[in-house]
């Protein structure tokens, strides 16, 4: 089973609380990855396929 990392700090999320997997709103193609920390504090990704960034 491959493990999902955070898109923007790389940690590990299985079995964290409060973790975020979406496609991207800007291709709909990538899956981005987003751990509780990174989602609290606003922390900006960047898509590896398209380049939208976000959070707006």
């Amino acid at each position: 089973m491959e493990q999902k990392k955070c898109i923007s700090c790389k940690k590990n999320i299985t079995n964290d609380k409060g973790n975020a997997v979406f496609k991207c709103p800007g291709c709909t193609d990538h899956e981005i990855v987003r751990c509780n920390n990174c989602r609290k504090n606003g922390t900006k990704y960047t898509c590896h396929k398209c380049e939208f960034v976000g959070p707006n």
